[in-house]
């Protein structure tokens, strides 16, 4: 239970390692920095982002630095490139449920979905 994260590189096939990643709590416009972080070499944060007695109901966002991801793996990328950090907005209506939010990405494409 609670909320956690997962990346991968859909261009390498594999974990997004070393991905910097920014959570935020949300409020209409307003976004309240929660905590930043590097993901493992399995793509995800070491532990929980919120475990199940801290989710709170509410609306959240990650943030990813896909740029820098590939520029750090030495993928010469335009300037400007085309994806920069991906911002995923989404709402946690029961906070007694596992909310898991992965992101599938390359430098020109992302999805997401709300996992288990």
């Amino acid at each position: 239970m609670g909320l956690s994260t997962h990346v991968l590189d859909t261009m390498h096939g594999g974990p997004a390692a070393g991905m910097e990643v920014a959570l935020y709590t949300t409020n209409g416009d307003e976004a309240t920095l929660v905590k930043r972080f590097n993901l493992n070499s399995d793509g995800r944060s070491d532990g929980p982002l919120y475990d199940n007695n801290s989710l709170k109901t509410g609306t959240y966002r990650l943030v990813f630095d896909v740029a820098g991801y590939f520029k750090a793996k030495g993928l010469k990328l335009p300037e400007p490139n085309f994806l920069n950090k991906v911002a995923l907005d989404f709402g946690v209506a029961h906070a007694d449920q596992h909310y898991h939010v992965p992101l599938l990405v390359s430098p020109w494409s992302y999805s997401t979905y709300r996992g288990s």
